[in-house]
């Protein structure tokens, strides 16, 4: 007798199917993230540092506009980086 897991693992698989990427697929895969990885830590690390001066200077508004600023371009590149790693799913390269 089936769990009641396994019989929604079922029934997710029978809707999407799971997608077998090839290894060159792969490899882009991880090349993607670990490019995305970097841009996104490059930014923090450049935003970090003109945030711990405003915080040192008792300028909260533009510590609070930065740390906004971190958050939007995270998000951009994370949608950026996913976006791209559909493609390379599709096969589009």
């Amino acid at each position: 007798m089936k769990s009641a897991y396994e019989l929604a693992m079922e029934r997710l698989n029978k809707q999407s199917p799971a997608v077998k990427l090839s290894a060159e697929q792969k490899k882009a895969l991880a090349e993607l993230d670990s490019k995305y990885a970097a841009k996104i830590a490059e930014r923090e690390i450049s935003l970090q540092g003109d945030i711990t001066k405003a915080e040192a200077a008792g300028d909260a508004e533009t510590m609070e506009k930065l740390q906004q600023q971190l958050t939007n371009e995270r998000r951009k590149l994370q949608a950026e980086l996913e976006e791209r790693k559909e493609r390379v799913r599709q096969g589009q390269g």
